[in-house]
């Protein structure tokens, strides 16, 4: 199978500098080989920031840390701050590529994290995105993949106290998934996280990428499912990742806000479920 064209989008806005690094300099290597392994031919990596007053950081941070054989960094600013879902759109008229990777800048890639996605979509066709293996900074895995939320669900796992989670530890297990993905494939799955999703390029073009209605989260979960009615979303352990992320209810009031405000938007789209 000849060569794949490779694209990815990182959205940042006042990011830090030393992440920020860290998943340019692990997306370089990962691409660098995947080329090695004939799975990626050339790539093209756009930095979309959505804060301009730190755009000029962002541009030495990225021209320092991003290096991969026959590929091209851009840093696309001036744009102000839409939101995440709206930035990753910005440069979608402009991919050219065959699969592209959505990525946070709070993420690191393991080497072969690219390839693994790549062959997973090369290998089945009815596969249209990939989501991988996370973890978190200390080494704990992360269970990003879930199955459809209800507002219970949601209350529990963002906002409740510790007891109550511990009483409702087998609801929440199985939202996440956990009694079907391990050290297997697996598809389909609902929901994948936007920390890291792998697309085929033609189909993320068809849906007009992410929904510019979500400022800021469940862009992705919308995603998913939209992706969901056309193709697979596949968990694949062997694409792994380190996440650096926290939850909303621990990144202060305004993003409780956004978060409230697109779980709103996001069941008034999707259907809701109360329990």
């Amino acid at each position: 199978m000849a060569p794949a064209r490779f694209s990815a989008t990182i959205v940042t806005f006042h990011p830090d500098a030393a992440l920020l690094e860290r998943a340019l300099r692990s997306l370089g290597d990962a691409i660098t080989h995947a080329q090695a392994r004939g799975l990626v031919s050339a790539a093209q990596v756009f930095v979309v920031d959505n804060g301009d007053a730190a755009s000029l950081a962002t541009s030495q941070v990225a021209a320092v840390a991003f290096a991969a054989p026959n590929a091209a960094l851009e840093v696309v600013h001036g744009h102000g701050n839409v939101g995440y879902g709206r930035a990753n759109n910005v440069v979608l008229p402009r991919l050219e590529s065959d699969f592209h990777l959505v990525m946070n800048p709070d993420v690191e890639l393991e080497a072969d994290a690219v390839a693994a996605s790549v062959e997973a979509l090369q290998a089945d066709a009815r596969v249209g995105m990939v989501a991988p293996d996370v973890r978190g900074s200390g080494g704990e895995r992360q269970y990003l993949c879930k199955r459809y939320p209800s507002v219970w669900v949601l209350f529990l796992r963002g906002f409740a106290p510790g007891g109550l989670r511990r009483a409702f530890a087998r609801t929440l297990e199985r939202y996440e998934m956990r009694d079907v993905l391990g050290a297997r494939t697996y598809a389909p799955v609902p929901l994948a996280s936007g920390c890291f999703m792998l697309v085929r390029t033609p189909l993320f073009r068809a849906l007009g990428g992410f929904d510019p209605r979500f400022f800021m989260y469940f862009e992705d979960y919308d995603l998913s499912l939209r992706v969901g009615r056309e193709a697979q979303v596949a968990f694949v352990p062997a694409a792994r990742i380190v996440h650096h992320g926290g939850e909303a209810a621990r990144k202060g009031p305004r993003h409780v806000s956004w978060f409230l405000r697109s779980a709103w938007r996001f069941f008034a789209t999707h259907g809701w479920r109360l329990s």
